[in-house]
């Protein structure tokens, strides 16, 4: 039987896991410049968590979830997303008591069973951040600024900052109510997914791609006009904020967000790079999830961005080639004698900082200097019994083919001189 991987999901082999891992690196000095610390969560949680944190009426929880039954007849669930599994360790772990402000950061891969397509795989990876603790528009803008920060150090120019406020619970609900007489004439026209939403969250409506439903909802009440005195404060501030940190955000009354939890700030960075699915980055405040998931009322703001999608962006506009890591030297063997101190002598590289290799197959010598010519090793010796009985050896330079006289006590500090210890 032949084996291949599940639909949906992809090896990253070499070279481009090397990208990967450059980009993550990027990720990883920018989220430590504004101070924040990683976090590590299980692959899995209880099923619960997700669907009251996600809620139990979206298509992530109702169609997109791998979900199983443990032997203890528990539900658990593959975490299709980071932000309430953040919170539960925050709750668990008492975070809170530690700091006033907690910053964490991930970088994790996520599962959801929907329809694979470009930069969408049912195995896909985020990196994030949540502030839990801070309530003031500065923290907002702060987590901004993060993410165009972790764009701009990938080689990302070409991006829209977008910003909303989705309200609170003391301005969002006559709102809703003057939305749904917005489109209470229309809804025989509206898309059926649309119609649920009509009855769940109407504020849904305005976030649909079905040309129908964006054209009907063309002239239709944003919630950043209804806002109490406290969240239109928020969001002045929040602007302010932003322009005076140089970024440069437009406001777009159609962002929101599909739970009660989510208060004020919501935001998106996009990319034409990306086709119609334009978005890198979307995050916001979600003041309310901590106390829902059974903590302290705190307050709390963050953001989740795909990888998969930053790095299909960072092709087109800031494209990397990935280097076939040579090694810095290639240590090949002439007979037995010859073998042991080979291996000897590449473990002494390695340990020393040097990338090394030697033959583990037991080729003859013209094939292993071939292997070396195949690997493109900056330099190369031929250990044998000789060499081993003088101490002495000649370590070649593959590309200008000169050749220097070393001991095989030097060996590795001439190689190291020779190569910056790459």
């Amino acid at each position: 039987m032949k084996f291949r991987s599940v639909k949906g999901t992809k090896d990253i082999l070499p070279p481009e896991s090397y990208l990967w891992q450059r980009t993550e690196e990027t990720i990883r000095s920018v989220m430590h410049n504004f101070n924040y610390r990683e976090i590590r969560t299980p692959a899995f949680e209880e099923t619960s968590l997700f669907a009251r944190s996600i809620g139990e009426l979206t298509d992530i929880v109702g169609k997109e979830m791998y979900t199983f039954t443990d032997r203890s007849g528990t539900s658990l669930t593959l975490k299709p997303e980071m932000t309430a599994a953040v919170v539960r360790a925050y709750i668990q772990n008492n975070l809170g008591e530690q700091s006033s402000l907690v910053k964490v950061y991930y970088l994790s891969p996520m599962f959801r069973q929907e329809r694979p397509q470009a930069g969408r795989l049912r195995q896909f990876h985020q990196y994030g951040a949540e502030a839990i603790g801070g309530e003031g528009f500065s923290v907002d803008a702060d987590v901004i600024a993060l993410a165009v920060a972790v764009l701009e150090g990938a080689g990302i120019s070409d991006y829209r900052v977008r910003v909303n406020s989705v309200g609170c619970g003391k301005c969002r609900p006559a709102y809703r109510e003057e939305l749904r007489a917005f489109f209470r004439p229309e809804l025989d026209r509206l898309s059926e997914e649309s119609r649920e939403r009509y009855e769940q969250n109407v504020m849904r409506i305005l976030d649909s791609k079905n040309d129908t439903d964006r054209e009907l909802s063309i002239g239709a009440p944003l919630m950043k006009d209804h806002l109490c005195g406290e969240c239109a404060a928020h969001f002045t501030g929040l602007r302010e904020t932003l322009k005076l940190l140089g970024i440069d955000a437009e406001v777009d009354g159609t962002i929101v967000r599909g739970l009660d939890y989510y208060t004020k700030t919501a935001f998106e960075i996009t990319s034409a790079d990306l086709g119609s699915q334009d978005a890198l980055v979307g995050g916001g405040r979600y003041d309310l999830l901590v106390a829902e998931l059974g903590g302290k009322s705190t307050p709390a703001v963050g953001f989740a961005a795909g990888l998969e999608r930053l790095l299909m962006v960072m092709e087109k506009q800031a494209p990397r080639e990935a280097p076939a890591l040579s090694p810095g030297i290639f240590i090949a063997a002439a007979d037995e004698p010859g073998r042991k101190r080979a291996l000897i002598k590449t473990m002494e590289a390695r340990r020393g900082g040097i990338r090394a290799e030697t033959d583990y197959l037991g080729r003859s010598l013209k094939s292993q200097m071939r292997e070396a010519d195949r690997q493109n090793a900056l330099f190369s010796i031929v250990i044998g019994k000789k060499e081993v009985e003088s101490g002495k050896g000649v370590l070649k330079n593959m590309q200008s083919g000169e050749e220097i006289p070393v001991t095989l006590d030097s060996l590795v500090a001439e190689v190291q001189k020779r190569t910056g210890g790459a």
